[in-house]
């Protein structure tokens, strides 16, 4: 994957066309390093209800989506299913880590990238909403901070783009979810993760691709 070292802009309003690129999106100076981990999930997903103040998982079930098994989420930040580094957490720098993707399935207009925690009722970390779609793309550390990123949702801390792992106690789970959409979301502002749902069944989920770390507070 060439690594772009220049902000690529945007164009969410020609994002829509009928078929995905073929050419890779990246965002910001990446990483040169090759990503370490992968992991690759069909287009099924659930939705869970999370506690009173907090938004459920955004990870609808989609209806007729062929299973894609090449569409997968990587990132050189931490091994699949192993530890967070503290850099990306409320105990370091709280960076959002890297991610990079591949493999999306065909038609895929627009992504959504959620950041939930499964051991906390879904908990939301991190919404960014209406990536341009392609075939394969990137995201930097720390791009959450940037100042054009694309549009990023209020999580459920009630702040606007990444926060890291917070347990109060014990060792959580934090699920990467990218989904791949038929058509850009198109929400203004900074949508919760209500918001965000609602606007997912006005669209059609053709796969989605998950990574996920762990962290205990020490």
């Amino acid at each position: 994957m060439a690594v772009a070292v220049t902000l690529v802009a945007l164009g969410l309003a020609a994002c829509a066309g009928p078929g995905t690129s073929s050419a890779p999106i990246s965002f910001g100076p990446a990483s040169s390093s090759t990503p370490l981990t992968s992991a690759t999930a069909g287009p099924s997903g659930t939705a869970t209800a999370g506690p009173a103040g907090t938004s459920a998982s955004i990870a609808p079930t989609p209806s007729g989506a062929a299973s894609s098994s090449t569409f997968a989420l990587t990132t050189t930040a931490f091994p699949a299913g192993g530890d967070i580094p503290a850099r990306f957490t409320c105990d370091g720098d709280d960076l959002s880590p890297d991610v990079a993707w591949s493999g999306a399935p065909d038609g895929t207009a627009a992504f959504l990238l959620v950041v939930d925690d499964p051991d906390a009722s879904g908990f939301v970390h991190w919404i960014m909403f209406d990536l341009p779609g392609a075939s394969s793309g990137t995201l930097p550390i720390g791009f959450s901070s940037s100042p054009h990123p694309p549009p990023q949702g209020r999580n459920d801390f009630g702040t606007v783009g990444w926060r890291g792992p917070c347990p109060p106690s014990g060792e959580h789970r934090y699920r990467f979810t990218l989904s791949a959409l038929d058509a850009p979301l198109g929400l203004s502002g900074a949508p919760n993760a209500s918001a965000v749902r609602q606007a997912l069944a006005r669209v059609q989920l053709l796969g989605t691709a998950t990574l996920e770390g762990r962290y205990r507070r020490r």
